[in-house]
C-alpha cells in the first residue's frame, strides 16, 4: 500500500505542481509584478526609477526573473507531492474505495480544507497590502486548515449523527475566534487589482487540488489493480 500512495503522489503531486505553476506564471505573477509597481510608485522617485530598471533587466535570458521561475517550478512540484502524500494516505487511512470520481471529492475536501475556509479570513494578499503579524496569520491559518480537514473528516465519514454535528461545531470554530487583522490606511493598490489577484489564486489553488485529487485517486486504483 506504502508503495501505491508513494506512485500516486509522485505522479498526481508532479501534474498538479506543474499545472500550478503554469497558472501562476501567467496569471497570478503579472498581477503580482503590477502590484509591485504601485508599491514602488510610494518611494522616493530614485528608489522607483531603479525598480523600473531592475525590471527591464530581468527580461533576459537567465535573469533573476527567469531563477525564480525554476525555483517556483521546483517548490510548486515538490508541494503537490507533499500534499498528495498527505491526501492519499488519509484516503488510505479511511479505508474507502477511490477512483477519479471520488478522488475529486476528496481534492475538493482539500480545497475547502488549506484554501477556500482560511481564505474567509484571510483571503489571498498582494504585495504593499498591510496585514496583521505574519505569526498570528500563520497561527489562524493552520488551526483553521486542522479544524476544516477534522471537521468534514466527522461530516463525511462518521455515521453517528452527534460525530456528525461535531465535526460541523469544529469548522465554524475558527470562524467564530475570527482571523487577526490590522487597521489599516488606504492601499496604494488598488481594490479591483486585490480582488482579481484573490480570485485567480483560489481558482489555481482549486484547480490544483481537483487535479490532485482526480489524478491521485486514479493512479491509486489502477496501481492497486496491477
Amino acid at each position: 500500500m506504502f508503495g501505491r500512495i508513494v506512485g500516486a503522489a509522485l505522479i498526481a503531486g508532479a501534474a498538479a505542481g506543474f499545472f500550478t505553476w503554469g497558472a501562476h506564471t501567467l496569471k497570478v505573477v503579472p498581477l503580482i509584478l503590477e502590484a509591485e509597481t504601485y508599491e514602488h510608485a510610494q518611494a522616493a522617485a530614485a528608489h522607483a526609477h531603479d525598480a523600473a530598471d531592475s525590471s527591464a533587466e530581468g527580461q533576459a535570458f537567465g535573469s533573476p526573473l527567469d531563477r525564480r521561475a525554476m525555483v517556483t517550478l521546483i517548490a510548486d512540484i515538490a508541494l503537490g507531492v507533499g500534499f498528495a502524500l498527505a491526501l492519499l494516505g488519509a484516503i488510505a487511512l479511511s479505508g474507502r474505495d477511490v477512483d477519479l470520481g471520488r478522488g475529486l471529492l476528496w481534492g475538493l475536501g482539500g480545497f475547502a480544507a488549506f484554501s477556500a475556509a482560511p481564505a474567509l479570513g484571510l483571503p489571498p494578499e498582494l504585495p504593499g497590502i498591510e496585514s496583521a503579524p505574519v505569526l498570528e496569520r500563520q497561527i489562524w491559518w493552520l488551526a483553521t486548515a486542522v479544524c476544516t480537514a477534522a471537521g468534514l473528516g466527522l461530516l463525511f465519514l462518521a455515521r453517528r449523527i452527534g460525530f456528525r454535528l461535531l465535526g460541523a461545531m469544529i469548522v465554524a470554530a475558527p470562524h467564530l475566534v475570527g482571523a487577526p487583522h490590522v487597521q489599516v490606511e488606504a492601499s496604494a493598490v488598488p481594490a479591483a487589482l486585490a480582488a482579481e489577484f484573490a480570485a485567480a489564486s483560489l481558482v489555481a489553488t482549486a484547480l490544483f487540488w481537483l487535479i490532485l485529487g482526480g489524478l491521485g485517486g486514479h493512479v491509486y486504483k489502477r496501481l492497486g489493480q496491477d
